[in-house]
């Protein structure tokens, strides 16, 4: 009886905010509805596929060059079904804290759920605390890794114009996120970005195998252990990109079908990083060592040229989706978030842009700085703070009873569910934050010891700088 109530609840409540899309179409034109407000399981997809792959794709032949093939191939495989466990764990802690909410009569309709607000529901302040901590730095990192993206691409095909100073431009370019209301709006973007994404894959593929394998190649890694957990930690940071799952499951019209889809989003994400990232480092090999960007060591073609320029504005969608839950904190933090102006809104999301600009004219490495953001931040943000907080959440027996989601009896039911948690915990605790962040960090000393900081232009050909 009690499972039949919740799920009543739940469901209510769903039906309701359908209706009221239902009448929100019957007020606008029903072609800015369909390109503008998404809400469906196919729009969740789109957005998960779309956030997950973005320009780490550029970045993976340079993380092989540092395991070797098969490491590269099996941990792409095995960080892929682990950052799906997790995000299944985090939309099964969403609902969990909605349907307890709802029957205390709160009304969401008006309010977007965000990952420090679950934690705080369900296990107190503290955790709330640690939480927000380390999604915003974390969704910080990743828009400033968007933007270093941008202007390490664009140098591609203008080099005029050092990467610093396409970091400015672009930074002023992707402040116009802040007009995007929230993810319900990414509807055409995210299904344009997986294009783009899509394209790129397969150009970074094809171009490789016509290109063939550059004269003397070596496939010589792994050689050191640096390189090894440093290469290890960008693949933990690709598929670790369910720092936004909340705020996508709460744009659904029924986020309780979240379950499956980041699995299923992954599964079509491995199957554009696996050929791409093989295909350039046979041909490249150790070259990629220095080259961490796949962009830089093809020809330039109309192709290429393409490739580049889809993946730009991918990027812009990208920054989007990591931006918009940090606009959400920072609107919420000086009482604006239930204004219902969009230009009064996107005025005080503004500041929230500066710091980002900032660190990305700071710290341009790009590649690096992926692998040092995946073992210091998407460690905890999205594979130890979840699976500890689903244990705990269900750790007292009346919790686990009343349960709105049981855990698949293909998993061995709650012992099942939580000796995969244990392990989750401890080996991104250890190879991840520990091995991982230990080999990081070295590397972007090194980088930064080569490069320092501010350099105008972050592995540029000497006489382009």
């Amino acid at each position: 009886m009690a499972s039949e109530k919740v799920e009543t609840v739940v469901a209510g409540n769903y039906i309701e905010m359908e209706r009221e899309e239902e009448d929100s179409k019957s007020s606008k034109s029903k072609l800015s509805s369909f390109f503008w407000h998404g809400g469906s399981v196919y729009d969740a997809w789109f957005s998960c596929a779309s956030n997950q792959v973005a320009q780490v794709l550029l970045t993976l032949p340079y993380s092989f060059s540092q395991l070797g093939l098969l490491s590269g191939i099996l941990l792409q495989l095995f960080y892929g079904l682990m950052g799906s466990w997790t995000a299944y764990l985090i939309s099964i802690l969403y609902v969990e804290y909605r349907t307890r909410k709802e029957r205390e009569k709160v009304d969401f309709r008006n309010h977007v759920i965000q990952w420090f607000e679950v934690l705080d529901g369900l296990l107190g302040k503290h955790w709330r605390n640690i939480g927000l901590f380390f999604n915003c730095t974390f969704l910080l990192f990743g828009s400033v890794i968007q933007l270093i993206a941008c202007a390490s691409n664009i140098y591609y095909i203008n080099d005029n114009l050092d990467k610093r100073t396409w970091t400015y431009i672009f930074g002023a370019c992707c402040a116009t996120t802040v007009f995007i209301p929230s993810f319900h709006n990414y509807r055409i973007w995210s299904f344009l970005g997986l294009i783009m994404t899509s394209f790129t894959a397969w150009y970074l593929t094809i171009a490789s195998l016509l290109h063939g394998q550059v004269e003397g190649v070596k496939h010589s890694g792994p050689t050191k252990m640096v390189l090894y957990f440093t290469g290890a930690t960008n693949i933990l940071y690709t598929f670790g990109g369910h720092a936004v799952t909340v705020e996508i499951m709460h744009a659904m019209w029924k986020p309780q079908k979240f379950k499956s889809i980041y699995l299923l989003a992954t599964l079509y994400v491995l199957t554009l990083t696996l050929p791409s990232a093989s295909a350039v480092y046979w041909a490249f090999g150790d070259m990629l060592l220095t080259h961490s960007n796949a962009f830089s060591l093809l020809p330039r073609t109309g192709f290429r040229d393409t490739a580049v320029i889809l993946m730009l504005i991918h990027q812009f969608i990208t920054f989007g989706f990591a931006c918009t839950p940090l606009y959400f904190v920072w609107e919420k933090f000086i009482g604006v978030h239930n204004t219902k102006s969009t230009f009064k809104r996107a005025l005080a999301r503004l500041p929230v842009v500066i710091p980002i600009w900032f660190l990305a004219i700071i710290f341009p490495f790009f590649g690096p700085i992926n692998s040092t953001v995946g073992s210091l931040l998407v460690s905890f943000t999205v594979y130890i703070i979840p699976a500890l907080a689903h244990m705990i959440t269900f750790a007292p027996a009346a919790a686990r009873e009343n349960a709105v989601e049981r855990p698949p009896k293909c998993l061995g039911g709650w012992a099942g569910l939580y000796s995969l948690n244990i392990f989750v915990v401890v080996w991104v605790l250890v190879v991840g934050f520990g091995f991982g962040g230990w080999a990081s960090m070295l590397n972007f000393i090194q980088q930064v010891d080569k490069f320092g900081l501010f350099t105008k232009c972050y592995q540029c050909p000497p006489h382009k700088v």
